[in-house]
This record gives structure tokens, sequence and C-alpha cells, in this order.
């Protein structure tokens, strides 16, 4: 792909993710408040008012109202954009390190879901069915059709293979730890929509992601729940949602940490 094509093309699809973030900022207030994603439109939580579509551009509309309701003046969260711009900017990195294949859209997908998840459990603590359920149902069904998910040079019937023992490994090894963890801990130590979202991800990456989204979730989960004991003086106790770490060690895994986890296997002479 030439320069000018490759330009063109990443300017597309970082516009078509600023348009995505902007439904998910939808999802993010309906999902957990039962409401449906299609009615009513678009409205401002302070006032009520219609947006009209000119309101509702992607970061544009937000700028140009100077973060403010057109009608009722109030300020509007600099949330919105922001999850907007996260959205374009994960969308068009995806598109970078992939090109133009079926493997893009596929994780264009996930990413949606992955930041869908995320910012619906730091604000309510829970991962929703859309995410985690969908992608378990999903994740096997794009590995059949799209069997570059696991390797070139794959069978349609040998990428579906991979993705079932990905979606086994995920779910078994979380569903042991959950289990062993409340045992241990008298009390939930993790939340049953994680062991479902690590099924998905298993699923959609293979076994191999299982053991590195592990591994890199736990160690920054830790190093988070330490500074945010230590910073805001919270016992141990204090809950904190584990399913923005699952997600964020699955983005690492999209952008570069299949090469790196190979990189370590080829090392240690797996």
């Amino acid at each position: 792909m030439t320069g000018f094509w490759l330009i063109y093309w990443a300017v597309c699809v970082f516009v078509l993710g600023l348009c995505f973030g902007s439904f998910l900022n939808v999802c993010i207030y309906r999902i957990p408040n039962e409401k449906s994603l299609s009615w009513p439109p678009s409205s401002c939580p302070k006032c009520n008012s219609r947006i009209k579509w000119y309101d509702n551009i992607p970061v544009l509309s937000w700028l140009l109202l100077r973060a403010k309701c057109r009608n009722c003046k109030q300020p509007i969260s600099a949330g919105y954009p922001l999850i907007e711009l996260l959205t374009g900017l994960f969308f068009v990195t995806i598109f970078l390190i992939y090109g133009l294949s079926w493997v893009t859209p596929v994780y264009l997908l996930a990413v949606f879901g992955l930041l869908m998840g995320t910012f619906i459990d730091l604000e309510h603590m829970i991962l929703p069915d859309r995410v985690t359920i969908g992608g378990m149902v999903l994740a096997p069904i794009f590995s059949y059709f799209v069997p570059d998910l696991h390797g070139t040079g794959l069978t349609q019937m040998a990428s579906l293979k991979i993705s079932l023992i990905g979606l086994a490994a995920g779910f078994g090894l979380f569903w042991t730890i959950r289990t062993l963890g409340t045992v241990a801990f008298k009390k939930e130590a993790m939340g049953f929509g994680d062991v479902k979202l690590m099924g998905a991800l298993g699923a959609l990456f293979g076994w191999q992601s299982v053991l590195y989204i592990t591994f890199f979730s736990a160690l920054i989960g830790s190093l988070t729940g330490g500074i945010l004991v230590v910073l805001s003086r919270k016992g141990m106790d204090s809950q904190i949602p584990y399913g923005p770490f699952i997600a964020l060690s699955a983005f690492s895994w999209m952008l570069g940490g299949s090469g790196l986890w190979q990189a370590y296997l080829t090392f240690a002479g797996f």
C-alpha cells in the first residue's frame, strides 16, 4: 500500500473509530441502566432536550459547543470526546498493524467490546453479558470464517479447534482461580464476568494468550491496587474492578504482545 492510500485508509478508519466511540458512549450509559440503544434518540442528561444531528458529531460538536449544552448551557463532560478519541486511536492503531485484512474488522469489534466492558466495569462493577457471553459465542464463529486469527495457512476446522481450546482454557483457568480464591479468602475473589471475559478472549486469541493475559493483568492489577491503597489510604479490602486490567492486557496482546510472547517461548526453548 502506497503512502497516499495508507494515509487515506488510516483517516477513514480513525473517523470510523470516532463514530463507534460516539455509539460507545450511548452503550456505556444505557446498557447498565437496561435502556434501549435505539430509542429514544440522544438527549441532554441535564435538561432532556433532544440533541440535533449537528450537535452530535464526534469530538467536533463538543468543541464547537464549548463543552456546553446548546439548550440549557450546562457543561458536557469531557469524558464523551475522550472516549471517542480513544476509540479512534485504537481503531487506527489496529489498522496500521494488521492492514486491510479480515483480521482487522474482527479486532476492531473486539476493541469496541473491550472498551465498553472497561468503562461499564469502572463505573458499575459489572461486565455486561453482551461483551462476555457475546464474545464467547462470536469468537469461535469468527475463528472459523477468519482462520488467519490463529495463524497463516490454517484450515477453518483447525482454527475453530484452537478457538474452542482457548475458550476452555481461559474460562477454566479463571473459574479455578475464582473458586480457590473464594475458598481461601472466604469471600468472592473474582466476579463471574471476569471468568466469562477470559473465556471470550481465549476463544478469540488462542490458549497462549490466556497465559499472557493472566500474568500481565495480575501484574498491572497488583501494581495499580497497591498504588491506589497508598494514595487513598484505603484498606486492602477496597474493591477494584478487574475487567479493565484484563482488557488492557488484551489490548497489549493485539498491539504486539503476541509477538513478544512468541519471542519469549523461542528464547525459552519451547
